[in-house]
């Protein structure tokens, strides 16, 4: 078989973890060591993670900066950023990543690195469970579309079409009265009809119009087919390298049931703060809605908080014009979008998604919720003390960063610690869960007496 198998790919990581080199590999896989450099460059993946002792400052400069005061952390205990936990780096105007040179030489991961635990820049690694994914989703992406050249379907369109339109016959019968035309079989056909190249209209289906639509769920629909063009994640780190890699906000959608209401999350990376915002349903406008809300509410803070949006491909962020830019017609914001079927580009957010998940449990309806009610959820998760900003929370570390009053505006208000509580109780009789879930979550300690 060609092509690398799953098995395969767990083989690859296991030995890379042994230190094998990548001619060794290849010799166990029966493979060419191209084929297995190839397979590693491509699918490799970008990782933030650390030894336990060590904090993760990518900065160039941070043996020798003597840069401090950059958040509140910093600026009390009189200490220099790059000794910090709390990511000044991401804020630092003079910050210019490190790279390790060993990533641009065999095996180009960090799999099986003797210093994987010490080094606190970042990482690419090789996993197989994620290079299995972005494999699939390659082999989706190449079979669909139409497998015919322009050629081809220009002969294919002239004689069809007129013959369509002029008798109204079907594709089928047209198909059976002229095989020596055909140069495709007729499921093909109606393929390429369903998918629009043959661009014949609908009157040519004379059959199909009388027919009543299916009370089927409607597929996502795109507002701008095109949205990615100039927004990709190539573009993003592009102009992130140029402009610094200063706020950056991950957005994506939390949903309760399918088809119900669901949560918008736009989640600051440079103090782990997340907003949250109930939405009817999930649609690009409602998403549009969210965001001039925003500028109506932040005023000129808005291009402040929101010059960079990285978000995934959902149908719902299919129309970054209306993000992009304000009433006037001035663009406030860039929206850029993650690689199909790689999360982990905005990790940050999918990992905070996890403690709203502690208070509304996937599957919960968001039906009852009103805005007030999410405000305090995100109230709460805000006020829990993270270890990876140096047990502060992400609602002083955002007041630190942008001043006091905008969470105000927001509906995000401070919790005391001890009162900080991340269970389905929190919101009383509106998030009723089932009985094995408020077990499970009676076994997990209250936030604020949680040990670190």
């Amino acid at each position: 078989m060609a092509h690398l198998t799953e098995q395969d790919r767990a083989r690859i990581v296991s030995l890379l973890a042994e230190r094998r080199s990548l001619r060794q590999v290849a010799i166990e896989l029966g493979k060419s060591p191209s084929t297995v450099a190839r397979e590693i460059l491509k699918r490799r993946v970008r990782s933030e993670e650390t030894g336990r002792f060590v904090h993760y400052n990518p900065c160039a400069k941070r043996r020798k900066c003597d840069v401090g005061g950059l958040c509140r952390d910093c600026a009390k205990r009189r200490a220099k950023c790059s000794l910090c936990a709390t990511r000044c780096w991401e804020v630092c105007k003079g910050f210019e990543e490190e790279v390790c040179p060993r990533l641009s030489r065999p095996p180009y991961v960090c799999n099986g690195c003797r210093d994987r635990n010490a080094c606190g820049l970042a990482k690419m690694l090789y996993r197989s469970d994620t290079a299995q994914a972005a494999y699939r989703q390659t082999l989706v992406e190449t079979r669909s579309g139409a497998n015919i050249t322009e050629g081809e379907l220009e002969s294919l369109r002239g004689f069809l079409v007129p013959r369509m339109k002029a008798t109204r016959q079907s594709l089928h019968a047209i198909a059976v009265n002229n095989p020596a035309e055909m140069t495709v079989s007729e499921k093909t056909l109606y393929r390429y009809h369903a998918l629009g190249v043959l661009r014949v209209g609908e009157s040519a289906f004379p059959r199909k119009q009388r027919l009543r639509p299916r009370k089927a769920k409607p597929l996502p629909h795109l507002v701008d087919g095109k949205c990615r063009a100039g927004r990709t994640y190539d573009d993003y780190q592009a102009f992130v390298a140029a402009n610094g890699d200063g706020a950056v906000v991950q957005m994506d959608t939390v949903e309760g049931v399918r088809g119900g209401k669901v949560l918008l999350t736009l989640h600051f990376v440079n103090c782990h703060l997340q907003l949250a915002f109930i939405r009817d349903r999930n649609t690009a406008a409602s998403v549009a809605e969210v965001f001039a809300w925003l500028r109506d509410t932040l005023g000129d803070a808005f291009a402040r908080l929101f010059p960079v949006v990285l978000t995934d491909n959902g149908a719902e962020f299919s129309d970054p014009g209306s993000l992009e830019r304000d009433a006037d017609g001035a663009a406030t914001t860039r929206v850029f979008y993650c690689l199909a079927m790689a999360s982990w580009q905005k990790a940050e957010c999918e990992r905070n998604h996890g403690e709203i998940r502690r208070v509304l449990p996937k599957g919960h309806p968001m039906d009852g919720l009103t805005q007030e009610d999410v405000n305090l959820v995100m109230s709460h998760v805000n006020s829990y003390p993270r270890r990876s900003i140096g047990d502060k929370t992400p609602f002083d570390l955002f007041e630190a960063i942008y001043g006091g009053g905008i969470l105000g505006k927001l509906g995000i208000s401070k919790i005391p610690p001890n009162e900080v509580t991340l269970r389905p109780q929190l919101l009383g009789d509106k998030c009723v869960v089932p009985q094995t879930t408020i077990l499970e979550g009676l076994a997990q300690p209250i936030a604020g007496n949680k040990k670190p």
